[in-house]
């Protein structure tokens, strides 16, 4: 089953830009490349760049889930496409998410539990499915909790938490599956959260996304070797969310 995210309700956004990289703020609901999930034609951020690059070739290096937003980082050229996935294996790009979670975290922690790769019929068709897991670390920390007066199933309030997470390894859906692990779905999330809470946050907020996003990357520039820090804000209708619930100034804005 793929994602069922809704389409984006806002637009790509430059974040820094030179002579060998481009960083992206994604909107949620924005595939990066084409997909067999989606119809012929639909919008996509490799399509967004080609029209606004047309003369040249833009490589990818990484990337982010369909329903995810926030920073994503491209190559103009592709030994610096190569120097920046190498830094990314060798964990050397800090990535910085922010997220909401079901229910309180109240101390910081690490997660370290193995994850099987997601295996897709389709897309990875010729792969064996039964690989083994492979090591998946995460540090978290919480940023702030709320206490809604909403009964969802036996519980007669809505509990849910400000999550900041740095995934030291990168595998597939590795936050999501993760915060599932120690009882924490995110909201929003069609695959491994509760589809309580996200009909909750759709009926009560208007807010059918997603709530995970790349707020940063911090990396070494594959050319001049400067230190680079790129960050992504929340989006205005997230920033009005989090405000209501008493997390101003603990999110990008």
């Amino acid at each position: 089953m793929s994602d069922l995210s809704p389409p984006p309700t806002t637009n790509p956004r430059i974040l820094y830009e030179d002579d060998w990289i481009i960083a992206v703020d994604k909107p949620a609901g924005l595939l990066v490349h084409p997909s067999w999930i989606a119809p012929a034609k639909t919008p996509h951020l490799v399509g967004w760049l080609r029209e606004r690059y047309p003369d040249e070739k833009i490589h990818t290096v990484h990337r982010l889930d369909r329903a995810t937003s926030g920073v994503i980082l491209f190559a103009r050229d592709k030994e610096i496409a190569h120097k920046l996935q190498t830094a990314f294996a060798e964990r050397k790009v800090e990535k910085t998410y922010l997220c909401v979670t079901r229910g309180w975290i109240n101390e910081p922690g690490e997660i370290d539990y193995p994850l099987k790769p997601v295996h897709d019929r389709i897309a990875d068709a010729k792969s064996d499915p039964d690989k083994p897991a492979q090591e998946a670390v995460s540090l978290y920390r919480p940023l702030g909790t709320v206490e809604l007066p909403i009964p969802v199933g036996k519980y007669p309030a809505a509990r849910y938490s400000l999550v900041e997470v740095r995934p030291k390894t990168g595998r597939k859906h590795q936050i999501r599956r993760h915060m599932k692990h120690i009882f924490h779905p995110l909201v929003g999330d069609t695959k491994h959260g509760e589809g309580r809470h996200n009909r909750l946050f759709r009926e009560q907020f208007n807010l059918p996304r997603l709530l995970l996003m790349a707020t940063q990357l911090e990396f070494e520039h594959p050319v001049s070797g400067k230190y680079l820090k790129v960050e992504a804000s929340v989006t205005e209708e997230v920033a009005e969310l989090f405000d209501s619930f008493g997390w101003q100034g603990l999110y990008p804005a």
